[in-house]
């Protein structure tokens, strides 16, 4: 199996802790030239510090803040026209605040729309004719698995994250043609800081204690425990290589079995 990504250059956003982390500890594992993206710059330093270099790759990291889409249009375009072509784009977005959609406010479901889908296509456009001209490109979106089944008190992440995953699935149908595969994976209840606050406010509001919260959630898994940010990563890391090129337009639960429906 082909899972060779030396010569590669990977974009990974949302890459400073939880599942981006991961991805880009996992894609440099195989050999890729990763270029980390978020807003911190200390932390983006420190995690490229970390990353694998024995194949010889070189590393780097952009500063962007996903709360400015046209920052990150610009910052991502200036970068690419230095240090040429992205062919793997990892599109990560930490999720909206927890609440119920019928509470929620007009500018959650816009400030969450701009997180999520106008920043994964404005980093889509950028790096589209660089995996054209260099005859692979790889797109894999990190969504949720509330694309199938939606997930309770998550209602402005169910929302959009529905218009990623079809997105998504109609930039595969476009995309198809020029060898570019364009996938999602969706992870299931995973540790991260996110899955922390989650079950926190879960706890908040039925007035539980965090155990017997998060003892409920896992209840809900056939596994029976939380998933860890690599296992997420891998799967990516799957879908990234040269081993899943027919493989395109797919979400793909990682979950632990608990999405219901198939």
């Amino acid at each position: 199996m082909n899972l060779d990504l030396k010569n590669k250059r990977a974009l990974v956003s949302g890459s400073t802790q939880g599942i981006g982390k991961a991805v880009a500890t996992e894609l440099a594992l195989l050999g890729a030239n990763i270029t980390l993206l978020a807003r911190n710059e200390e932390s983006l330093k420190k995690i490229k510090a970390e990353l694998n270099t024995e194949k010889g790759q070189q590393h780097a990291y952009i500063v962007a803040d996903f709360n400015r889409p046209d920052e990150v249009q610009k910052n991502v375009q200036h970068y690419i026209q230095r240090q040429g072509a992205i062919n793997i784009l990892i599109n990560n977005t930490g999720g909206p605040p927890a609440g119920s959609a019928h509470l929620a406010q007009t500018h959650e479901f816009l400030s969450a729309f701009n997180n999520h889908l106008i920043c994964n296509h404005i980093l889509m456009q950028a790096c589209l004719e660089g995996m054209k001209h260099s005859g692979y490109g790889r797109i894999v979106n990190i969504i949720s698995t509330s694309v199938k089944q939606p997930l309770h008190n998550l209602g402005v992440s169910n929302t959009v994250r529905a218009a990623v995953a079809n997105w998504s699935k109609t930039l595969a149908n476009e995309l198809g043609t020029f060898g570019i595969t364009v996938n999602n994976v969706l992870p299931g209840a995973t540790n991260t800081q996110r899955l922390q606050g989650i079950i926190e406010s879960n706890a908040a509001k039925n007035q539980k204690s965090l155990e017997e919260v998060k003892a409920g959630m896992q209840k809900e898994i056939p596994m029976k425990r939380f998933a860890e940010p690599v296992e997420i990563a891998q799967a990516v890391a799957f879908l990234a290589s040269p081993a899943a090129a027919y493989i395109n337009g797919v979400n793909l639960p990682v979950d632990g079995g608990r999405t219901a429906c198939l």
